[in-house]
């Protein structure tokens, strides 16, 4: 049973991290991308935003699809997809046409990203879900350490053109992971819906305030982390003058303080209840992002401080992103695909407006990305005060 359940989160771990892979991977490599294509580095960071938005759209259509055909053929799908878009981007002839590969990547990628937590859903229930969910985090884990710490390198040896052939032989993998050690896991009770059942039900799911409100609240969540993603690159690298290995370290040591905490989520869980340890860890996250917008207003821009408070902030979040995620699907086992797929719209759409308007307001200094990361970490905060409330510990 213990085989089983490592595999199992080795096999999701690798197959969700497929796609942060190939949006981590080529951050360093912005500064590079812009001035090859001699346009600003908001141009640039456009790329990231159709890819998100690509995966937010998509995941609509593989949620159902999931529940309807098993979990595997949309994998299939998906991952082809993915692969075409990233040698696409390697051949990109300026930025209009990197951004438009960009989204055929994100359409592809988003079924690794969205499919995995229904198969956990099929797998578990309660604390189990939540401990698997971490430990996929765990496997999941490499792609924020070593993704920038690669695209870094072939930045400085290579072209950033090498990225995406990287990033397409790790697609390739994945399939091979897919063929050969992931069995289907769709329950046979699973509600196989037409295209208007697929609407009805998620315009149920949108009725439901509390998975609304635990969508919303991980969605914020993500969204202050995307809009580190959106301007990390170019204040650590441009702004701060530090070179892409340095900035890779610290995009690092953010993911790690994030991937760490979750590990400690379930026990959490289930000593205290996961609504309890969301409203703490968003409380504390709150408090500290707007510490950081404070000193930054007040002047003090400074690589050292902001490095150090973001990663105490990230480290609240590997409590909130799991449990909420979790504790969206606990009732919706029979539509897990459907409802994991709405849950990632609402959380990616959230995230891509985000990284439009930091892109859009960025200012040479750190000022948009705090800004933006302030104001989701306390749209998360009064959205968990308002939704969730103690009720028991996982048993």
């Amino acid at each position: 049973m213990r085989s089983a359940f490592l595999r199992n989160a080795l096999v999701l771990g690798m197959l969700s991290a497929i796609g942060p892979f190939a949006i981590d991977m080529y951050l360093p490599a912005f500064p590079a991308i812009a001035r090859e294509f001699q346009v600003d580095v908001g141009a640039v960071q456009m790329s990231l935003m159709s890819f998100f938005l690509a995966v937010a759209i998509c995941q609509l259509a593989y949620g159902p699809l999931s529940d309807r055909f098993g979990r595997k053929p949309p994998l299939y799908g998906g991952l082809g997809l993915f692969v075409l878009g990233s040698i696409g981007c390697s051949y990109a002839p300026n930025v209009e046409a990197l951004i438009a590969f960009r989204f055929l990547q994100g359409v592809g990628s988003c079924a690794a990203m969205v499919i995995p937590r229904a198969i956990i859903r099929d797998l578990h229930t309660g604390h189990e879900a939540a401990r698997l969910m971490a430990t996929t985090m765990l496997v999941f884990s490499v792609s924020p350490i070593l993704a920038p710490l690669a695209g870094s390198t072939l930045t400085e040896f290579f072209s950033w053109r090498f990225i995406f052939w990287a990033i397409a032989a790790i697609g390739l993998g994945g399939m091979a992971v897919l063929l050969f050690l992931l069995p289907e896991t769709r329950p046979e009770g699973a509600i196989r819906q037409s295209l208007g059942q697929t609407f009805a039900t998620y315009k149920k799911l949108l009725k439901d305030r509390r998975f609304r409100g635990l969508a919303f609240i991980g969605g914020f969540s993500q969204a202050s982390f995307f809009a580190y993603l959106a301007g990390s690159s170019v204040i650590f690298i441009e702004h701060f003058g530090l070179s892409p290995s340095h900035y890779s370290m610290i995009f690092a040591s953010n993911a790690i303080a994030f991937i760490g905490s979750a590990q400690f989520n379930s026990a959490l869980m289930r000593r205290f209840g996961a609504e309890r340890v969301v409203r703490i860890a968003i409380s504390v996250f709150a408090a500290l992002v707007s510490l950081l917008f404070i000193l930054t207003v007040a002047g003090a821009d400074n690589a050292y401080i902001l490095w150090g408070l973001l990663f105490l902030s990230f480290g609240c979040l590997g409590y909130v992103i799991p449990s909420t995620a979790v504790l969206a699907l606990e009732e919706h086992g029979p539509i897990a695909g459907t409802a994991s797929a709405l849950m990632g719209t609402l959380q990616l759409s959230t995230g891509a407006v985000l990284i439009a308007l930091v892109s859009a307001l960025y200012d040479g200094t750190s000022l948009s990305m705090v800004g933006g990361i302030v104001v989701c970490g306390w749209v998360a905060f009064v959205l968990s005060m308002r939704i969730l409330k103690p009720r028991h510990a996982y048993s």
